[in-house]
């Protein structure tokens, strides 16, 4: 980039909102990162398996109470244990949630910087991927202080 396109570099905030977007960024993608990391533990419990992990309830076969632990899925999707709480399918929900969180601070990070477009889409799929949420984080959070730091007279003045 020369010089002169250098100077017309613009942001679409003040220093701090970028910050603060930034900050709201690297939480949800590590708790993102965290919970898909469990999400894809569950499935391959679930479908290797073929067990959910269960808080609570009553053991269908012997009647005894279940504490805490996995209870076998059978082939028509009925569990060992009734009554309890499926954590497996708590862990899928609060993901998908915690995934469109993590989209919002994607959206406000990326339109804050005015990126282009393919760039909302790497980090959007920073989300879906095991592990890449850890590593497009790093390198947009270095990306984006190195950018604030090299452009000082981009940013919105109010």
């Amino acid at each position: 980039m020369s010089s002169s396109s250098a100077g017309k570099r613009r942001f679409g905030g003040t220093v701090a909102q970028i910050r603060s977007a930034l900050g709201f960024y690297k939480v949800f993608a590590y708790t993102t990162g965290v919970l898909l990391l469990l999400l894809t533990a569950e499935l391959v419990i679930r479908y290797g398996f073929q067990s959910v992990l269960m808080v609570g309830g009553t053991d269908a076969t012997t009647g005894a109470s279940h504490g805490f632990g996995f209870a076998s899925v059978a082939q028509d999707g009925s569990f060992s244990v009734t009554g309890g709480f499926n954590l497996s399918t708590a862990v899928l929900i609060v993901h998908g949630w915690m995934y469109v969180v993590y989209l919002i601070s994607d959206f406000r990070l990326w339109s804050l910087m005015r990126w282009p477009f393919g760039k909302f889409i790497l980090i959007a799929l920073g989300g879906v991927v095991p592990f890449l949420s850890f590593f497009v984080e790093r390198g947009i959070h270095t990306q984006t202080l190195a950018e604030l730091e090299a452009n000082p007279q981009a940013t919105k003045r109010y």
